[in-house]
């Protein structure tokens, strides 16, 4: 690896990198060949439309690259890019979109591969209805650090966002409340502005296309059994208490309100999940579990009979036996659940991943237990949580997570990756979503990408290449959080 000073600013760093004399100038009559959709994503993003080759991505048999790796040579005449699959292709064109400045490509040699299969982020969606036009920007600044998953949070108390044209109460009924929150939700304040909104299947599928031509995969999750107001509002009969006709939530935090274990309930989750895979053909759905308070279920003879039935130890258990009901249900469905943590102790459904959130504890805790798991633990990975503690700092859940805290988060090599999380209860608007998003998720990029600790680059090569990276960021309208000089963070 080049000094600091002659490294260009690629986020993530590439595993190996030659810089030499020289550039190769690059413009609207630069020609690209490849295979057709990959050679069409390098000119629509990097300008080149020209009727030559001197841009050249090609296809090789070298199973070293694995599935995402990829060698990029730039000379004085052109391009060469080479990798075994067509996703190494797609990141070495986002190599070039990083490196391209001012007409120009600089002369160097990269192999480059990633260290976890996994690099996610999820984007709450339930919380406040971001617009569509965001959601394909948000991809493509997923792809442009090499991320590969986004985490579609669709479904919460406070709104539904995915059209079920079974159930179409759960988005014109469900997808609206009657206010929101005011200041930090300890307050107690609410305002009565209406919020809601939703996303048609037809328009989800037209991001999923987009989504994968740029090497980034989706997946949906619908909350269950719990964070489940905004349905049971929909239909009063998935709630314990059929008679009661509930709200769409308003305040943030945990509902009481939880589904029933009636039969019917469970085939309307699972009506929703058939709708729902045939909109995101990723090979995970997430199903929630998360933040289930047993209360209702603790005082209901249904739940009680249930509990009987199944041979439960307490209501507890309910949790562990709703993901089993959801988990098999997909697995007729040729896909797999993804849980959140609390199902180490209720019942992780075979071939289920976790993402373990409530710490590191619990990341180690899960991969002692021999479960595949995705590193998302909330001390590294909560991005919604406050860079800073100034007065400027908009508000926050909570606040302590700088730049170099998550750069300095070291996963597990044994788990499936990482993700960070963007919970929207404080981000009302997109502009503070990408506020709170980069740079910080730009450093978790790094940490998906890059090799282990010892070969794992310090905060100042990071800082120093962001610096340098930060103009991209800004000509492409991202609204990021300002970078404080190196030691002044």
């Amino acid at each position: 690896m080049d000094s600091v000073n002659t490294t260009p600013p690629l986020i993530p760093r590439p595993e190996s990198l030659r810089v030499l004399d020289g550039h190769f100038a690059i413009g609207p009559d630069t020609g690209v060949r490849g295979p057709d959709d990959i050679a069409e994503l390098a000119r629509e993003l990097l300008g080149a439309h020209g009727s030559g080759s001197e841009i050249e991505l090609t296809l090789t048999d070298d199973p070293a690259l694995g599935a995402e790796g990829y060698r990029l040579a730039i000379t004085g005449d052109g391009v060469r890019a080479e990798a075994a699959a067509p996703a190494g292709l797609r990141w070495a064109v986002q190599t070039l979109r990083q490196l391209a400045r001012e007409g120009r490509l600089p002369r160097v040699e990269i192999t480059d591969r990633p260290r976890f299969a996994w690099r996610g982020s999820l984007l709450d969606v339930a919380r406040w209805c971001h617009p569509l036009p965001f959601l394909y920007k948000y991809v493509d600044l997923l792809a442009l650090h090499k991320l590969n998953t986004l985490h579609l949070h669709l479904t919460d108390d406070q709104g539904w966002r995915f059209e079920v044209k079974r159930y179409p109460r759960l988005t014109e009924f469900g997808g609206f409340r009657t206010g929101s929150v005011v200041g930090h939700n300890r307050e107690g304040r609410e305002n009565d502005v209406p919020h809601g909104g939703f996303y048609t299947q037809d328009e989800l599928r037209d991001l999923v296309t987009y989504a994968a031509r740029r090497g980034v995969r989706i997946m949906p999750e619908i909350d269950a059994p719990g964070h489940m107001q905004a349905a049971i509002a929909a239909y009063p009969w998935l709630g314990n208490d059929p008679d009661r006709q509930l709200p769409v939530r308003v305040r943030w935090g945990i509902s009481k309100h939880v589904l029933n274990t009636a039969e019917g309930t469970v085939e309307f989750v699972r009506q929703v999940l058939d709708e729902l895979t045939d909109v995101f053909p990723f090979e995970y759905v997430h199903i929630g579990g998360d933040e289930v308070p047993p209360d209702e279920w603790a005082v209901s003879v249904d739940a009680g009979r249930r509990i009987a039935a199944e041979g439960l130890d307490g209501p507890e258990r309910l949790l562990g036996w709703w993901a089993g009901q959801l988990a098999a249900h997909l697995g007729k469905l040729g896909r797999r659940a993804a849980v959140w943590d609390e199902l180490i102790e209720q019942g992780v459904p075979e071939g289920a991943a976790v993402f373990a959130w409530r710490g590191v504890d619990r990341v180690e805790l899960a991969t002692r237990s021999g479960i595949d798991v995705v590193a998302a633990p909330e001390e590294f990975t909560y991005l919604d949580w406050a860079e800073a503690d100034g007065p400027d700092e908009p508000l926050a859940i909570r606040h302590g997570l700088p730049l170099d805290k998550v750069h300095g988060f070291r996963p597990l090599p044994s788990v499936l990756g990482v993700q960070g999380q963007l919970w929207s209860e404080y981000l009302p608007t997109t502009d503070l979503v990408e506020w709170r998003a980069y740079p910080r998720l730009a450093a978790l990029a790094e940490v998906g990408w890059c090799a282990g600790e010892r070969d794992f680059p310090d905060f100042a090569d990071f800082h120093a290449r962001l610096t340098g990276h930060l103009p991209l960021l800004d000509a492409l309208g991202v609204r990021h959080h300002p970078v404080a000089p190196l030691g002044q963070g």
